[in-house]
C-alpha cells in the first residue's frame, strides 16, 4: 500500500492480540489505518451462541464466518492454564460412527487464518489469555494440511501470538502418509492419534479410515514418528459401551503399545444423539484403565469438562445449523 515496510509489522502485532477494528491500531497513522479499512476486513468471526458451564467454566462458542460456515471452539480452565480446542475443517468427511461432527459431511477446509481467528476470537470472549491449543474439534487436521501448516507458523511467530510449538497439539484420526511428514515438518508440535480400538476388526467397526490404513500401518507408522522425533505420542480411546471396553480388549491394547514412548487418554464417550452407541460404565472403564496399568502402559481418564453444555465435537453445530 505504499507504506514503510515496520508497518506490517505493526499491523501484524494488532491483529495477533485480537484487535477487532483497525482504529484500534493506535500507532498506525490515521490515513493508513483508513486505506486499510477501504481494503480490507478483519476476519474474526461472528459469535452466534455461547455455552458456559455452571459446574467448571467451561466455554463453548459457536462462530460464524463471513460466508456463513460454522465451527466450534471450547475453552478449558485446567490447573496448567488455559486452553482451547479449535476446529480445523466446517464438517469433516472421515465419516467416525461415534462423532457429531462427521453428520453432515465436509463443508470446506478453514484457512490459516480463520483458525487463529479463532483462538483470537476466544480471548476476546473470555478476556483471560490461552497458553495451549489442541486441534482436537471438527475437522480432521492433517485433511487441511497445508492451512494447518501455516496456522502453526502464525500461532508460533514471535511478531505475533508466539506460542511455543511444545504448547500445541493436533490430533488425527490416523492419515499415516500424513503423520509421516508432518513428524518432519513439526517435530516439537505434540501429537494425538485417535485410535479407539484395540484391532482392525473394531476400527474398521467406527472408524471408515481403517478401510484405507490397516492397524498395523498405523502402529508402524506412530513407532516410526517416536523415533525420529523422540516425542512421546498420545493416544485417544474413546471407551463405547460393549465395544471396545472390555477387559480383553485393554489386554490386546497393551500388547500393541507396551514398551514404546505413548501415552492412553481413555475418554468416557459423549453420548451423540444420532448414534447408536453408548457410554461404558464407570466400573468397565475403572477394570480398563487398571488392565492398562498393570500391563505397564502410561495412562489417564480424560478429566470431564463441560457436561452440561453441548460439549461433543459438532452437536452445538448441528443444532444451529
Amino acid at each position: 500500500m505504499g507504506d514503510k515496510a515496520f508497518r506490517a509489522k505493526q499491523i501484524f502485532g494488532w491483529l495477533a492480540k485480537g484487535a477487532e477494528s483497525f482504529d484500534d491500531m493506535t500507532n498506525v497513522p490515521a490515513k493508513l489505518r483508513e486505506a486499510l479499512a477501504q481494503n480490507y476486513y478483519i476476519g474474526l468471526p461472528k459469535v452466534v451462541v455461547t455455552q458456559e458451564s455452571k459446574d467448571d467454566g467451561t466455554r463453548k462458542c459457536l462462530y460464524e464466518f463471513a460466508d456463513g460456515a460454522r465451527v466450534e471452539s471450547v475453552f478449558m480452565k485446567y490447573s496448567y492454564g488455559n486452553s482451547i480446542c479449535i476446529s480445523s475443517q466446517v464438517g469433516c468427511r472421515m465419516g467416525c460412527k461415534f462423532c457429531a461432527s462427521t453428520l453432515n459431511g465436509l463443508e470446506r477446509n478453514l484457512t490459516a487464518g480463520e483458525m487463529l481467528a479463532e483462538v483470537l476470537q476466544m480471548r476476546n470472549v473470555t478476556g483471560e489469555d490461552i497458553g495451549h491449543i489442541v486441534i482436537m474439534g471438527i475437522g480432521e487436521s492433517l485433511d487441511n494440511y497445508d492451512n494447518l501448516s501455516k496456522f502453526l507458523r502464525l500461532i508460533h511467530d514471535e511478531k505475533g501470538y508466539n506460542l511455543g510449538y511444545r504448547n500445541i497439539t493436533i490430533s488425527t484420526c490416523g492419515l499415516v502418509p500424513m503423520i509421516d511428514r508432518f513428524g518432519d515438518d513439526f517435530p516439537q508440535v505434540n501429537l494425538a492419534v485417535s485410535l479407539h480400538a484395540p484391532n482392525d476388526e473394531i476400527r474398521r467397526r467406527t472408524m471408515p479410515i481403517a478401510n484405507k490404513y490397516s492397524y498395523d500401518e498405523l502402529i508402524a507408522c506412530c513407532k516410526r514418528y517416536t523415533e525420529k522425533t523422540g516425542r512421546r505420542i498420545t493416544f485417544e480411546y474413546t471407551l463405547i459401551d460393549g465395544v471396545n471396553d472390555s477387559v480383553a480388549n485393554a489386554e490386546e491394547l497393551a500388547g500393541h503399545l507396551k514398551g514404546w514412548l505413548t501415552h492412553v487418554n481413555l475418554i468416557p464417550l459423549n453420548k451423540v444423539e444420532e448414534r447408536e452407541f453408548e457410554t461404558s460404565r464407570k466400573d468397565n472403564i475403572a477394570k480398563f484403565m487398571q488392565t492398562l496399568e498393570k500391563r505397564g502402559v502410561a495412562v489417564t481418564v480424560r478429566r470431564t469438562l463441560g457436561s452440561d453444555i453441548d460439549a461433543a465435537c459438532g452437536q452445538l453445530r448441528g443444532k444451529n445449523k
